[in-house]
Order: structure tokens, then C-alpha cells, then sequence
């Protein structure tokens, strides 16, 4: 067992290092969106054309910030709905080429239901990236 460790140990070493690589200044600057921090429920770093998310926990105690960047020259319609399946935002982004747009939608404490949600991202065309958050300050 100990000689299979060792043989997994330098591959995990060497897969980090790759993945760490990744992260240099440049790319980040070219992030739509930082890192939500602590606040943070979901953060999506970049897609393209349509898409979304689901997750879970969010608390009906606290407001709700979703917010979407883009780029790329269109539009992205964003739409958000609680496990009930009950529409509570909605919004559209203007996504400029060659700069960023942002939109989001700020919800009172109770408006998403306690549990899980959805968000979707219906972009114009298929090259717009985007990037979201969904967070809960405190």
C-alpha cells in the first residue's frame, strides 16, 4: 500500500502544479467577475452562449444579489427562479464588444424561497461570455 502512495503522491503533486499554473495576474484581469468571497452561494467564472445554474442553500432570512457580466456584442436575458418553480428576478445585460456589461437584481430577505434555484442565461448569440454570482450578504 505505501508504494502505491507513493507512485500517486508525485501525479497529485504534478496535476496541482498544472492547475496552479492557471492562475497567473493575466488571467485573472481578464475575469468578468471576481470571486463573491464569503458571501458567495455560486460564482461562475466564465461560459459561453446560453447556460446556468442550480444549487441549493440559499436562506429566505437574507436578501439575495444576482448579479451577471458579459461581453462579446448582444445581449444575455438572465431569469432566476426558486425551488418552486416561481420566476422572483429577471433582467437583461447589454453585452458590449470589447468591454463588459453588468446587471443584477437585488432581492429582499424571503422573496427566494428557502432551498434550491435556478439561474438562466439566454445569451443573443452563441459567442457572448458571461460570468455570474448569486450571493447572500450579511
Amino acid at each position: 500500500m505505501k508504494s502505491a502512495v507513493k507512485a500517486i503522491t508525485p501525479l497529485f503533486v504534478a496535476a496541482v502544479g498544472v492547475l496552479g499554473a492557471g492562475a497567473s495576474p493575466a488571467a485573472a484581469a481578464d475575469v468578468l467577475l471576481p470571486h463573491p468571497g464569503p458571501d458567495g452561494l455560486v460564482w461562475v467564472p466564465e461560459s459561453t452562449g446560453d447556460g446556468g445554474v442550480v444549487s441549493g442553500g440559499v436562506s429566505e432570512r437574507l436578501p439575495t444579489v444576482l448579479t451577471v457580466a458579459c461581453e462579446g456584442g448582444g445581449s444575455a436575458a438572465v431569469t432566476m427562479e426558486g425551488q418552486d418553480d416561481v420566476q422572483v428576478a429577471e433582467f437583461t445585460v447589454n453585452c458590449p464588444k470589447g468591454s463588459t456589461g453588468v446587471g443584477s437584481a437585488s432581492l429582499d430577505p424571503g422573496v427566494v424561497p428557502r432551498g434550491s434555484f435556478s439561474v438562466a442565461v439566454d445569451t443573443s448569440t452563441q459567442d457572448i461570455r458571461w460570468s455570474l454570482t448569486v450571493t447572500q450578504p450579511e
